[in-house]
């Protein structure tokens, strides 16, 4: 029997490996909106982040998610991250 390949996606904070289901994705939609996807469905283009306070500070230091989706990523989506790290529920 084989067994299921685990789907592995990269922390755009501390760049380490991580499976995706560990992770929260950020994407941009089509139309330019930037927001979190819970479900991992929301079409357009995704950057995966740890759960974790420091890697959120790591990626916003070194303007990760704006490199990724090639664009100015607003404020409000980093409170977004923040407060849902410090609920635990991602």
């Amino acid at each position: 029997m084989q067994k299921k390949k685990i789907p592995m996606r990269q922390c755009v904070g501390c760049r380490e490996m991580k499976p995706k289901r560990e992770l929260i994705r950020v994407v941009r939609s089509p139309e330019g909106e930037i927001g979190l996807d819970f479900r991992g469905k929301n079409p357009g283009r995704g950057a995966y982040l740890c759960p974790d306070p420091a890697c959120l500070a790591k990626a916003r230091k070194k303007n990760a998610l704006g490199n990724a989706f090639q664009c100015q990523v607003p404020d409000e989506v980093y409170d977004q991250l923040c407060a849902q790290m410090e609920h635990g529920d991602a």
